[in-house]
């Protein structure tokens, strides 16, 4: 329930009576006011007052409406379901449905990965503290995480053996901090990003000698 309209004697015991009814409070609604309500004189003309209560839409709700109405430009039988997780460091992780959502995705999951940057920026201009988002689409994330895990092992055995850096293609910064958490603990490998976003990309090398 997203709205009540309620009477009371007065607009004040209106509105709490609707906010009851809503489990909330004056700073998460919008109030109208239908009828001021009238005292009446002996009993007799009295009004009751009536307003119209209406809960705001939360943060996420309003990112939801952000990129459904992009992604339905993209295909109109596409769907989007919306979770919080975390509660100090939140994350609101959205994930597309839909006939067309290959094309959703796009190479490399250059457009799932535009989407999100669409709605994190969006969300974050809205909130007051950082708010991490996921746009997800056929589990694509999942799918792309192991697929970076065995790129990063491959590349790094490649660099080991022929002692040359090896350039990976540009990625956003959430792939290359996997790739690089992959590598860490990698004996003799070592990691940087190089260049400018959109076309920034992560260099795999051998760890330089520390010198004594």
């Amino acid at each position: 329930m997203r709205e009540v309209t309620a009477t009371g004697q007065t607009i004040e015991q209106a509105v709490q009576i609707a906010l009851q009814q809503l489990s909330s409070t004056e700073e998460d609604v919008e109030i109208t006011v239908i009828e001021d309500g009238k005292k009446g004189f002996l009993g007799f003309g009295a009004k009751p007052a009536k307003v119209l209560v209406v809960k705001k839409k939360t943060l996420i709700e309003k990112a939801y409406d952000y990129l459904l109405n992009i992604v339905k430009s993209l295909d109109e039988t596409a769907d989007v379901n919306f979770e919080l997780q975390g509660t100090k460091e939140q994350t609101f992780l959205f994930t597309v449905k839909g006939e067309k959502v290959a094309l959703i995705i796009g190479k490399r999951g250059n457009t799932l990965n535009a989407l999100q940057f669409l709605v994190q920026t969006f969300v974050n201009r809205h909130s007051k503290q950082l708010i991490h988002v996921v746009v997800d689409a056929e589990n694509y994330r999942l799918k792309r995480k192991e697929s970076l895990e065995i790129l990063a092992k491959k590349t790094a055995q490649t660099v080991l053996k022929t002692r040359k850096a090896i350039s990976l293609e540009p990625m956003p910064s959430f792939e290359r901090k996997i790739i690089h958490h992959i590598l860490t603990d990698m004996p003799n490998i070592s990691t940087k990003s190089v260049g400018q976003d959109p076309h920034r990309q992560l260099v795999i090398d051998l760890k330089k000698p520390i010198k004594g």
